[in-house]
């Protein structure tokens, strides 16, 4: 549909799981994306395959524990193209950790990739556009968790509820930027970081998707392509005027009771 034709995006996150399928979705539908990841082989792979498909595509390596990473990543596709149109932060850091057994350590690194790095990615990608005075959109991908969550994900939650706090504060700020800012509380969904979740730490078979399915209302866990679809819809202009949401994306329903 064209939804993004000619426009910048930049997809932090975005070599796996659900942040790869944001920058397939966003070269089909006509950007120009550029993807951030630690790894090289993976950012390097996915920008192959969506060049190879007649996209246009950048990786950026950069750690996003690392704050000025996060904002040096912007630079370097404001160097690239000229500017920025549209940020998506989608890294996020799901190791596990309670109330009782959380390191300062542990806790720091949940801030650091979870809230930090969205924070001054946010910074530099809404500067540009100020500094234009052109309009933008931002969407952070959230959890579902950051109402409050499983007892094992204290540290996750607590950086991701930050998020939700700073994605309605920025949105309010910059209205009159004409910069829409939203946020999307995602459920449990199939990637390939959860795989490495529930093995490392839930010790689960290589058929635990199944096992999970079966126990949801809608039978499948969420997948990337779904939510890809959801993100760009943000991303674009087909989603009118709306900012400073956070839209719960889960099969779930917030407050009811069985």
């Amino acid at each position: 549909m064209g939804l993004l034709d000619d426009k910048v995006v930049l997809v932090n996150g975005g070599s796996q799981g659900v942040g790869a399928a944001i920058a397939r979705a966003a070269v089909r539908e006509g950007a120009v994306v550029a993807v951030t990841g630690r790894r090289a082989e993976p950012g390097e792979a996915l920008v192959t395959e969506l060049t190879a498909a007649g996209g246009k595509a950048m990786f950026v390596r950069a750690d996003l524990s690392d704050a000025e990473q996060a904002k040096t990543a912007v630079g370097e596709v404001v160097a690239a193209y000229g500017r920025i149109d549209c940020l998506v932060n989608s890294a996020g850091l799901t190791s596990r950790g309670t109330l009782l057994d959380t390191t300062p350590e542990l806790f720091d690194q949940h801030i650091a990739i979870n809230l930090k790095a969205p924070f001054f990615a946010m910074q530099a990608a809404v500067a540009d556009m100020v500094s234009r005075k052109a309009p933008g959109t931002v969407v952070n991908i959230i959890t579902s968790s950051a109402h409050g969550g499983q007892p094992f994900l204290a540290p996750y939650v607590a950086a991701k509820a930050g998020l939700i706090g700073l994605t309605r504060n920025a949105a309010h700020a910059h209205r009159w930027d004409r910069v829409r800012i939203n946020g999307l509380n995602i459920g449990w969904t199939a990637t390939e970081g959860e795989d490495a979740t529930q093995k490392t730490f839930h010790g689960a078979d290589d058929d635990w998707r199944e096992a999970a399915a079966a126990k949801l209302p809608m039978g499948k866990l969420g997948q990337p392509d779904e939510i890809a679809d959801f993100v760009v819809f943000l991303l674009s202009e087909r989603s009118g005027v709306v900012t400073g949401s956070v839209i719960d994306w889960d099969q779930n329903v917030l407050g009811g009771l069985d």
